[in-house]
């Protein structure tokens, strides 16, 4: 087995899944092809991958090189304009984050 069969497979077992169930998930017609991706036979076009990565809920520089940073977790937009230490090399002041918040704020209210 390769490194990437054996992330599929426990993928797939830490949610207590069949084969069959992922295959369909990701549109094959067949059991055996996803089987053989996991016997470490053959491997995935990209996208397959990007299939895979999605049906798991990682990315797929994990599937591909078992980076551990699955999907990264959301950030609050308030949070990371506060945080926003600089932009381009200029520092975020707090007259920025103000327009920045402001500007997020006009730009959602529009959307309805």
């Amino acid at each position: 087995m390769t490194e990437f069969s054996k992330r599929l497979t426990s993928l797939r077992e830490s949610k207590g899944w069949s084969k069959t169930l992922v295959a369909k998930q990701i549109g094959l017609s067949s059991m055996q092809t996803y089987a053989n991706w996991e016997y470490g036979r053959t491997e995935p076009d990209l996208e397959m991958i990007n299939k895979l990565a999605n049906v798991f809920n990682v990315t797929t520089d994990y599937l591909l090189n078992g980076n551990k940073n699955k999907v990264p977790e959301p950030v609050d937009l308030d949070e990371a304009i506060d945080g926003a230490m600089s932009f381009d090399g200029q520092p975020v002041t707090e007259h920025d984050r103000k327009v920045m918040k402001s500007l997020w704020k006009a730009y959602l209210a529009s959307k309805d």
